[in-house]
């Protein structure tokens, strides 16, 4: 187990190396200039000689190969750079917005996990009427686009009826009642496809799990068929289940970005978008290569997880 281990955290390790690599060469690849950007945000219109002074303290003068390995350096330092805005470190930056994105990545799976496990078990298991309304409504839901479902919850709930405030983040120190006001429409806008994934996933595990052998088996020794369902097919049947909710949560590290612009929560979304505008490669890298490490991180996790519950997948 140690070794299956230790070779999920070196392919990690190189696919982060990877990611690092494809993203420093994007961000350069970017029109425009970050030294002219900055001078120009400061209200004036910069000379030549300006912008090359800048470039030259900034290091965008280097040749590019340098540059990466002076980033390369940094990295294994445990820095991610300073914003080429201000100098602050980027690790400041994120440190600040990443804390509010987890809070909607781990509300989101809460939710989507209890609804879309306990919605699937059931359409497995109580009849026609149940199964078609769950596999109509995961359809539905995996189709609806998280933004589209986040513009018209804030019309709806937001504006039309006013129950809900349709932006802005409250500190939880400010009272938890308005915190978590605001952080129901963004977690709902972005459970709908999870829950639907899950739901499916469910339904078809259970399904598959319940015409095993040894499922009869245990009916027929005398075993109560909702002790059997509940105690031996669920638990066996969430297996998958483990699978597909670690790659939705490092996907919602993506799908958060728009969902979080249109409630105007403070997460990194806005960080990622400011540092792009900008041109800002140190705080675009930072952020992505930290989302890209939490994806890689979860994937890890999931894949030792589900070597621990199944033997076939360590031996795989």
């Amino acid at each position: 187990m140690l070794f299956y281990v230790a070779k999920r955290l070196a392919t990690g390790a190189a696919l982060l190396l990877v990611v690092v690599t494809l993203i420093f060469i994007a961000v350069h690849l970017v029109p425009g200039d970050p030294a002219r950007t900055i001078l120009t945000g400061t209200g004036s219109t910069p000379t030549e000689e300006a912008v090359a002074q800048l470039r030259t303290e900034l290091g965008l003068n280097l040749p590019l190969g340098e540059q990466y390995t002076r980033y390369l350096s940094d990295l294994a330092h445990g820095s991610l750079g300073h914003s080429l805005q201000d100098g602050r470190p980027v690790t400041a930056y994120i440190g600040e917005r990443m804390p509010r994105t987890i809070q909607l990545i781990v509300a989101t799976t809460l939710v989507s996990v209890l609804i879309g496990v306990t919605l699937g078990a059931l359409a497995a298991r109580r009849g026609r009427f149940l199964d078609r309304f769950v596999l109509f409504g995961s359809s539905l839901g995996i189709a609806i686009p998280a933004y589209v479902a986040a513009i018209l919850l804030i019309f709806g709930v937001g504006v039309q009826l006013q129950w809900l405030p349709s932006g802005g983040y409250t500190d939880i120190s400010e009272g938890f009642g308005l915190y978590l006001q605001g952080l129901i429409l963004p977690v709902v806008a972005l459970s709908i496809g999870f829950t639907a994934i899950v739901a499916r996933m469910t339904r078809a595990s259970v399904l598959a799990t319940a015409r095993q052998d040894w499922v009869r088996t245990a009916e027929a020794v005398g075993l109560r068929r909702r002790t059997v369902f509940i105690r031996h097919v669920v638990r066996n049947a969430l297996t998958p289940v483990l699978t597909v909710t670690g790659l939705q949560m490092g996907a919602l590290l993506g799908g958060t970005v728009i969902v979080e612009r249109v409630f105007s929560w403070p997460g990194l979304s806005g960080l990622l978008i400011d540092g792009v505008t900008n041109r800002d490669y140190p705080l675009v890298q930072g952020v992505v290569i930290v989302a890209a490490a939490i994806f890689i991180a979860l994937n890890i996790v999931v894949d030792v997880s589900y070597g621990l519950l199944d033997p076939r997948g360590r031996r795989s």
